[in-house]
Parts: structure tokens; C-alpha cells; sequence
């Protein structure tokens, strides 16, 4: 499903002050649901002599309020000397009203009105179905597809069109990038002063994006770090991010703080600040995460994020952590080389990052591709033909409904069971499938080109090989005419999706922690290993997790390993002193679906 959308942009200035009542006809009257009005507000007199740098000293925002009375609170933005913008988006018909906020007296409780027009946009998007994404407006399924272009806002117009058109022609339908750049320099001035000149650029990059259905995500920094550079203070990151929200909220965004944050020390009250007071401004309620090099998890207890960001292909964190928490998963699978080289232990040649791409996908995450080269030259790659495939192939699934499934050998899955069975056989050989006793349509996809072959299977054990042992092979077993029923009777309705609860009865978990032993240290290795108590079926293909944390710092866990045994280094950043207590945990989830955690207690000095 292609879905495209106009973005109107109206420009017009408007004067008020306390003898002036507001115009009759506003210049945002008749505007489609979810198109974009700029009221443009120049500072004069008095007025303009107190503020000589508005950005930092000017208090702006309306209240707008819906047909059916819901209220939006947007922040103004800075747009040069003297002038300042609001951005309206309504996001139904029919009569909008606003009321002005302001420490500038002459605009402070003025109002205004005006009438939107009627759209086909589908909204915004957001969470749904606890580990799924919804279009807002008309409650349509989302299939996230994005990729990471992290300089586009930095490119040439021709650089910028060429690329984004081929991306589009390629299904891509998130756009991700950085809103600081690689240096923060790129975008702020000396005095912290956004550059007008790069928001207006973005600004135009955002709204051919949006017009041709797609989102933009914006990463506000490459690291927790750079964005504490960028903005040291608390007052610096909420001025910055009233500009952002004020220029981008009625677009179609979603919102990522820093593309990792695991090696910077506070980066934990950095982003909480951040967050927090994001979600404060955004009265859209656009997505809200902050990328990792590993997983975002441990920063879901800040309250302010809405879906987890992977930095990695590994299978056993993507998993499990599926099943511990209930927020949709967006992974980066590391960067396809397909002829710029690799610069990256994560870069992968096309053969691999298509697996990683298919795995993630049976742990239930969105993927997210990169390529190693950057520009028009790189655009078309077997990697990004490899998306492709998997959008067009899950396009006609019920994906929205799609859960892992573990009642199989041979493979890794998802499913809706009685409907639809999708099998990923990452090494072809012998496949079986336990499914409901009907009658299915069979379809073995090859994931590099999108070519099937097709037969008929009757029963509920299925077993079979792939058509050969080349390469890689999907697996669909689905009954076309129960598919095309449910689609017709609705277009969106979430299942109840059972929440796992994780074993933890030390009689019941299957395995214990062996190694390590005694106190750890910081920067010096430590052996660690989960010995089986017992054998199983199910403990067989065993995946697993060891994190660690030291609670009473509020760091959050890290991600110490995801082998039954190994080396790991104590990471720095998990406590603010020490010595410290440190626990580690060892999460398993076996053949048939369930995870086990064990957890242990050590010593950790510096």
C-alpha cells in the first residue's frame, strides 16, 4: 500500500497588537487535515527594542483547539531578526480555533479562527498492537520501512532528489537522518543560534519526503554526547527544542535524540531531560526513541519512549527482548557493502546483511538499512533490492498481526496461527511446522530476487525442504481465502497479544549461572558461562542474554554478551561510585518460546 498525501504550505504575516482585532478571514482558512499554515509574527516598536535576540528571549505559543474540542499547545519558532512563526496542522475538518500565549503583550491572548478542509491523509503514525505501528487518522497498518541517509539534510538539491527518488522507487518509506549533523557546527552558530539557512533546507527535504507519503526521522545528534556539546545547559536544549517542534511537529516526523549513547558518561540525564521535555512540546505525539549501539531497552523506564532502537543484527537481543517488553522494535542491521568497503565491523556484503535483515524480521523487528557508500552512486545496491523484497513480500501478509512462532525445527518464525505461517530458513534443510489442521496455499521465496514457486499442503505437520540448498529461503504456508475474508471484513483490529512472563522460579529455570566468580573490575575481563541443568528439546537452540547493571546509580543494564560463554568487560558508566553492587542477569529462551532469567549479585570496583 502507497500511501501519499499533500503538504500545503501558506505563508502570510499577520500583525496583531491590542487595538487591532485579528483578521476576519485567516490565511489558513480551507487547508487539507494534516497540510501545514505558517502565521508569521514580526516583532515592532517596543517591542522589537526588548528582545533584540528573539530566539532566546521571546515566549510564543497558541492553544489550537479542534472541532472536537481537542487541544494542541504549538510552540512558536524563531525565523530570522524579528520574526517569529507558528505552524498550524489540523488534523480533522471543519472550524479551528486559537488563542495566542505570549510574554510579548501585544500578542499575548489574541485569537483567531479558521476552517480546515476535508483530506485523504491516513495521519500520523504511532504505536499499535503492542509490537505494530498504525497510520492514526484512519487506523490503517504501518509497515516501517526505513532507511538511514545520516547527511541528507547536508546534501546538494541534486544530491538530495536523486537519491530520495530512488529510495522512493525502492518502497522505502522512512527517511533517516541527522538534524546536528556529524559536527554540531553544521547547524548551530557560535552563539548556539540555529542556522537558518540548513532548517530551511530541511524544512523543504521534510515536505518532499512527506508528500510523497513517507515519514522522516530525525536524529537530533550522533551521539548523547555531541548533543550535550551541542546544548549544555537544561534552558539550551528546551530553546532548541521549542524551534524543533515548533518548525517540524505538524510534520510527518518521528523523533530519535542520538544515534547512540551507551560510551558517553550521564548520558542517561541528558536524554531523560531531552525526552521529557520533547514529549512535553509535541502535542502530535510523533514517535519518541534514541538509537544504541546495542538496545534502547534500558532507557524505557524513563517513561518517554515509544518504541526501541536497535544498533545491532544480533538475534538473541532482538528475541528476547521481544518478549520482555511491549513497544514496537526498529533495528539498524549495520551498513551493506556493496562496493565502498567496509569501515565497520558491522558492515556486512549483501548475502549477509539479507540475512540479518530476514532474522530481524522473525524477532519481530522493523529493519532499517544502510549502505557503506553515500550518495547516488550507492542507491542501487542487492541489499536495498533485498527491502524491497521483504516489503512487497510482507505487504501481503497480515503483518500487523504477525507474532514469533516456535513450534517448528528447521527455521525461525512468525505467524498468526490458524491464518498465516511465514518460516525463515536461514540454512536450507529439512523443515517442520506444526500449523492448525486446514488446507494452505505453500509459497518458497527466494529473499534476493522475489521469485516463488508454489504447491498445496492439506493437514497440521508439515514437513518439507526448500527447492534447493543454494541459499537462503522463506517460507509461507497461508490460507489465501481466510487472508482475503479478514482484509475485506476490516482493515485494522488488533488481537489480544499475550504478554510473556518471564520464569524466574530458580526450580523451574533450566539452567545457572557458573561464571563469573568473586568481584569484577572495571576495564579487566571476566569469563562468564550458564551451565544447563538439564537437557531438552527445547534447550537445544537455546538463545541468550546477559546484561548487567548496578541498580541504585539509575543507569540502566548493558549488554555484556549473547553466548552461553564467553569474555566480557565490565563497561564504564554503570555507577556514579565506587565500589559498587553490580547485578548481572542471564536471560535464555528456548525452542518452544519461553525465557528464563537467572540473576546473580557481584562486587564491582574500578
Amino acid at each position: 500500500m502507497r500511501l501519499a498525501w499533500a503538504i500545503l504550505l501558506v505563508v502570510a504575516p499577520l500583525t496583531l497588537n491590542p487595538q487591532t482585532a485579528p483578521p476576519a478571514a485567516s490565511p489558513c482558512d480551507q487547508i487539507p487535515a494534516y497540510s501545514t499554515c505558517d502565521v508569521v509574527l514580526e516583532l515592532a516598536g517596543p517591542d522589537a527594542a526588548s528582545h533584540p535576540d528573539p530566539y532566546t528571549s521571546v515566549d510564543l505559543k497558541a492553544e489550537l483547539r479542534s472541532p472536537n474540542m481537542r487541544t494542541y499547545a504549538i510552540p512558536a519558532f524563531w525565523d530570522g531578526g524579528r520574526r517569529m512563526v507558528l505552524r498550524f496542522a489540523p488534523t480533522e475538518a471543519g472550524r479551528w480555533e486559537y488563542r495566542l500565549t505570549s510574554n510579548i503583550a501585544a500578542w499575548n491572548g489574541q485569537t483567531g479562527a479558521f476552517m480546515a478542509a476535508a483530506s485523504d491523509s491516513p495521519g500520523f503514525v504511532t504505536p499499535a498492537n503492542v509490537h505494530h505501528w498504525a497510520y492514526r487518522a484512519r487506523n490503517l497498518p504501518h509497515l516501517w520501512m526505513a532507511v538511514t541517509e545520516p547527511r541528507f539534510a547536508f546534501w546538494s538539491d541534486e544530491e538530495f532528489r536523486l537519491v530520495a527518488d530512488a529510495r522512493l522507487a525502492q518502497k522505502f518509506n522512512h527517511l533517516r537522518g541527522l538534524v546536528l549533523g556529524d559536527s554540531p557546527d553544521a547547524a548551530l552558530s557560535s552563539a548556539g543560534l540555529p542556522d537558518l539557512r540548513h532548517f530551511a533546507r530541511l524544512d523543504a527535504r521534510v515536505r518532499y519526503w512527506n508528500q510523497k507519503g513517507g515519514m522522516v526521522d530525525l536524529v537530533l545528534a550522533s551521539s548523547a554526547g555531541a548533543l550535550a556539546r551541542a546544548l549544555p545547559t537544561a534552558d539550551a536544549r528546551r530553546r532548541f527544542l521549542l524551534f524543533l517542534t515548533g518548525r517540524y511537529a505538524t510534520m510527518n516526523v518521528t523523533w530519535e535524540l542520538a544515534a547512540t549513547f551507551e560510551n558517553d558518561k550521564l548520558s542517561r540525564a541528558i536524554l531523560d531531560d531531552t525526552g521529557n521535555t520533547l514529549k512535553q512540546l509535541d502535542s502530535y505525539h510523533h514517535p519518541l526513541t534514541t538509537g544504541a549501539e546495542i538496545t534502547s531497552g534500558p532507557l524505557l523506564d524513563g517513561g518517554w519512549m515509544d518504541f526501541l532502537s536497535y544498533g545491532t543484527a544480533d538475534s538473541s537481543i532482538g528475541a528476547i527482548e521481544h518478549q520482555l517488553y511491549q513497544q514496537p522494535a526498529v533495528a539498524r542491521l549495520g551498513r551493506e557493502n556493496s562496493g565502498a568497503g567496509k569501515s565497520s565491523p558491522s558492515d556486512a556484503d549483501p548475502a549477509e546483511f539479507r540475512h540479518r535483515l530476514w532474522n530481524a524480521a522473525m524477532n519481530g523487528q522493523y529493519p532499517v538499512y544502510q549502505n557503506s557508500g553515500e550518495g547516488p552512486d550507492y542507491a542501487a545496491s542487492p541489499g536495498a533490492r533485498a527491502m524491497t523484497v521483504w516489503f512487497d513480500f510482507l505487504l501481503g501478509t497480515r503483518h500487523w498481526d504477525l507474532e514469533p512462532y516456535f513450534e517448528l525445527d528447521g527455521g525461525r518464525a512468525l505467524a498468526l496461527p490458524d491464518v498465516e505461517y511465514i518460516v525463515y530458513v536461514d540454512k536450507p534443510g529439512p523443515v517442520e511446522l506444526t500449523v492448525a489442521h486446514h488446507s494452505y496455499d505453500v509459497v518458497w521465496m527466494d529473499p534476493a530476487d522475489g521469485s516463488t514457486q508454489k504447491r498445496k499442503y492439506s493437514g497440521e505437520h508439515f514437513v518439507g525442504e526448500p527447492p534447493d540448498r543454494f541459499h537462503d529461503w522463506v517460507l509461507h504456508l497461508v490460507r489465501e481465502g481466510t487472508l482475503e475474508s479478514m482484509n475485506r471484513s476490516y482493515k485494522f483490529e488488533s488481537r489480544d497479544v499475550p504478554v510473556q512472563e518471564i520464569q524466574i522460579n530458580p526450580e523451574k529455570v533450566p539452567f545457572e549461572i557458573d561464571a563469573p566468580a568473586g568481584d569484577l573490575t572495571l576495564g579487566k575481563p571476566a569469563y562468564f558461562s550458564v551451565k544447563l541443568k538439564h537437557a531438552s528439546r527445547g534447550t537445544r537452540n537455546m538463545l541468550w542474554l546477559w546484561t548487567c547493571e548496578v541498580t541504585e546509580a539509575h543507569q540502566g543494564y548493558r549488554v555484556l554478551g549473547t553466548t552461553q560463554q564467553g569474555t566480557f568487560y565490565p563497561p564504564v558508566g554503570l555507577a556514579l561510585e565506587y565500589p559498587a553492587n553490580l547485578l548481572l542477569r542471564v536471560y535464555g529462551i528456548n525452542g518452544y518460546g519461553t525465557v528464563y532469567m537467572s540473576p546473580k549479585g557481584f562486587g564491582l570496583n574500578r
